[in-house]
């Protein structure tokens, strides 16, 4: 009598995906005690706008939609699009000073999807009692400001989804490798090589600069090898707290927070380029365009010349596209010092597109 040997069920899965657009309209009722005395019942409408490829408007009644809600504001969005097929959309009212800045795409999974016909809209009688806004810190200088949250379904489809994944039993950490890795630099345990910088003095391992550094692996194991029989290395030309941010980014993949951060960003970013530590180089670049004005602009297009680093040199020029910009920095002393120390952006300076 032969087995039968068992086979594995087939396992597939798909989704209904609805494909969505999104946006917000901001609505700014300026001199509101004027719009109490439009009757209930009147409206006032925004300027039309776009959202998930439609035109749309809000209208504010002051004094509510109906008699029955007459202590209210009202507001309904409504479609400014001539359609032969009703557009599915959700919404939602608040007020702008209640958003906060790390919620500017709110979910709007519990709203439910209204069908929009031409000229048509759906909204709430009673968006708030004026009595209430009168009181509240919403009304500032005899304004306030609405904001309205769209999204728009625009079609379902489905999809195949990758193989299903059988119930995980076993629950895997994320990787804590840089934990370790800074426990180990801050203890010191193994260390083979010590670095003398401004005065203070680092212990470290060779390995892990090597990995990191093509250039700490020449200088530590190839033919640049530095320093003497007891393994201590002299570093000219940086300063203490620039090198220890340089090793913190070395062992853990991020860097500790500078106290003048500006400052700190541009020694780094010769750091990384001496030591050709990429990353590093880069975030520092990104961390320096936040910090591109009149007083500084001078300084870090001088360093992104001299330093290879052309993202950095583009915002520069960016922020000096701006004519008002640009004679701040010709007429300065900065722009003296520029010029002798980078003569070769002079030519972008004076291009037609920033004059």
């Amino acid at each position: 009598m032969s087995a039968v040997a068992s086979s594995k069920p087939s396992r597939s899965a798909s989704a209904i995906v609805a494909s969505t657009a999104s946006g917000y309209h901001l609505l700014k009722i300026d001199g509101y005690s004027r719009t109490k005395g439009v009757p209930t019942g009147d409206k006032i409408k925004s300027r039309p706008f776009t959202v998930g490829g439609h035109k749309w408007h809000i209208r504010y009644y002051p004094n509510s939609f109906n008699s029955e809600h007459a202590d209210y504001i009202s507001l309904f969005l409504v479609l400014d699009d001539t359609v032969t097929t009703a557009v599915k959309a959700q919404h939602k009212f608040r007020f702008a000073d209640e958003v906060k800045e790390n919620d500017q795409a709110p979910s709007l999974t519990s709203v439910p999807i209204d069908n929009y016909t031409s000229q048509n809209g759906w909204g709430t009688s009673m968006f708030t009692k004026r009595a209430e806004l009168e009181k509240s810190n919403h009304l500032k200088d005899d304004s306030f400001t609405i904001r309205c949250d769209i999204v728009v379904i625009q079609d379902y489809r489905a999809e195949d989804l990758p193989e299903i994944t059988p119930t995980a039993f076993v629950s895997v950490a994320p990787s804590d490798l840089y934990q370790h890795l800074g426990v180990l630099l801050k203890t010191e345990k193994g260390t083979d090589v010590v670095f003398e910088v401004g005065g203070e003095t680092f212990a470290a391992h060779r390995c892990v600069l090597a990995a990191r550094s093509p250039v700490f692996s020449a200088e530590l194991f190839g033919g640049m090898k530095e320093g003497n029989t007891a393994g201590v290395v002299r570093i000219d030309d940086m300063e203490a707290q620039v090198f220890k941010a340089l090793l913190c980014f070395a062992y853990t993949d991020s860097l500790p927070k500078p106290e003048e951060e500006d400052v700190m960003y541009q020694h780094l970013l010769v750091a990384a380029d001496r030591y050709n530590m990429d990353r590093l180089k880069s975030i520092c670049e990104e961390k320096l365009c936040n910090y591109i004005d009149i007083g500084t602009v001078a300084t870090i297009l001088a360093l992104a010349e001299q330093h290879n680093c052309e993202g950095l040199k583009k915002a520069c020029l960016h922020f000096l596209g701006t004519p008002a910009n640009l004679r701040a920095l010709l007429d300065s002393d900065d722009f003296d010092h520029l010029c002798r120390s980078c003569p070769s952006i002079m030519k972008k300076l004076i291009a037609p597109g920033i004059k």
